[in-house]
């Protein structure tokens, strides 16, 4: 075999390789769709794959929360968080766990107080959301 066709067998064999990866990425399901009150939410994002789908699907909710770390070598996606999310007169409607680095929440419009718990560090955020409007907070820690 010449090294001509050495070379493009090679390029063919990477090129299906990042072809796998990628159709494997697209097809990763969502983490499963939950339900508190008048709040539908998913979180998640571990890995490429879950990733990727999460961040298709973020334009659909009003409310994106996006956790991560300051760390020396650059940062890091955080799983794990706990996040509370109130209404402005103080009332729980959201009360859970982030599984991964982002939460997507539905949410009737309005103003609420969101507030996320890393390493016994709260941070909190007020957000606005209204009609065709997409909010996005990223809550970042030092590590």
């Amino acid at each position: 075999m010449n090294q001509h066709a050495i070379v493009k067998v090679g390029l063919t064999a990477l090129a299906l390789s990042a072809s796998v990866q990628y159709a494997f990425a697209a097809t990763q399901p969502l983490p499963a769709v939950q339900h508190e009150g008048e709040v539908t939410f998913l979180s998640g994002g571990i890995g490429l794959g879950q990733s990727t789908a999460i961040k298709e699907v973020m334009p659909r909710y009003p409310l994106t929360l996006e956790f991560a770390g300051k760390a020396a070598s650059g940062n890091e996606y955080l799983a794990n968080i706990p996040v509370t999310l109130s209404d402005m007169h103080g009332n729980t409607i959201l009360q859970t766990t982030a599984k991964g680095p982002f939460l997507l929440a539905s949410l009737p419009h309005g103003r609420y107080s969101v507030s996320a718990t890393y390493n016994g560090k709260t941070e909190r955020r007020d957000v606005n959301i209204a009609p065709s409007s997409h909010v996005h907070e990223v809550f970042l820690w030092s590590m």
